[in-house]
């Protein structure tokens, strides 16, 4: 029987992903930085573990302890809207070391097994904002671009061994910690953690109050039928677009 790591398991994408796999009668490997086994459906096919994947010791532990798996779903992920010139560097390193070196250090722990065994996938999830302009969002587009270099290239590198990498592009979900951080405060400044100097504060509302007035939005089984489909995708794919308005983008692109 198949099993999955999933990275950042305890909420939004990750939970949704985890049920999703473990209804399907996968077994799941659900990590999180500070583990929860009560937010995911009893089942002994499921195991909750602890991950951090900015930890190098974190990282070697939860995969020695996951044992063989047949697909890596790395979801973990962190947040940013704001302005870049607001933005301190300190966040800008705190975002790329999730969202982009964590993802690379997940990765490369479980290529040596894949690669051995002349099977496996690694999906990395990012973002639509990879398919598309948009405004307060230049370092969390950044680091998820990164992914997406990264995933493309590592993909032709692991061809050559019947192991394949994809990306999946959510859209825009207002139910995540994400959305919910970054549009519950009519005060810019407070609720998008100090990154809207004043100047900005007038752009940054509109920007904010257009992106909140678009007709399509994503749901998180949106973004877990997709992972699953990128995990048994056959046909060379690379990107998977999660969502009516990604979607959207990705047509008009």
């Amino acid at each position: 029987m198949n099993t999955v790591l999933i990275t950042g398991a305890s909420s939004g994408y990750g939970r949704e992903t985890a049920q999703y796999f473990l209804g399907r009668g996968w077994h799941v490997v659900a990590t999180m930085r500070t583990p929860r086994a009560d937010i995911l459906p009893r089942s002994d096919r499921l195991r909750v573990l602890q991950l951090d994947v900015t930890d190098p010791d974190s990282v070697a532990a939860a995969f020695a302890a996951a044992g063989p798996l047949d697909a890596l779903v790395n979801n973990a992920g962190i947040g940013l809207i704001g302005v870049y010139e607001g933005t301190p560097m300190s966040r800008v390193r705190e975002i790329f070391e999730t969202n982009t070196f964590g993802v690379m250090a997940t990765t490369q722990a479980v290529l040596t097994q894949f690669r051995e065994r002349g099977a496996g996938v690694v999906v990395n999830v990012t973002s639509s904002v990879v398919l598309g302009h948009m405004p307060l969002s230049a370092v969390y587009k950044a680091s998820k671009m990164a992914v997406e270099g990264f995933t493309a290239s590592l993909a032709l590198e692991l061809a050559e061994f019947g192991v394949r990498a994809k990306t999946v592009e959510p859209g825009t979900c207002l139910t995540t910690n994400f959305a919910a951080g970054a549009t519950g405060d009519t005060n810019l400044s407070d609720s998008l953690d100090g990154l809207v100097p004043p100047a900005y504060v007038p752009f940054a509302k509109r920007t904010l109050d257009q992106f909140l007035a678009q007709d399509l939005f994503t749901r998180e089984s949106d973004v877990a039928e997709t992972v699953w489909r990128a995990v048994h995708d056959t046909t060379g794919q690379l990107r998977f677009p999660a969502g009516p308005d990604a979607v959207r983008l990705d047509q008009a692109r």
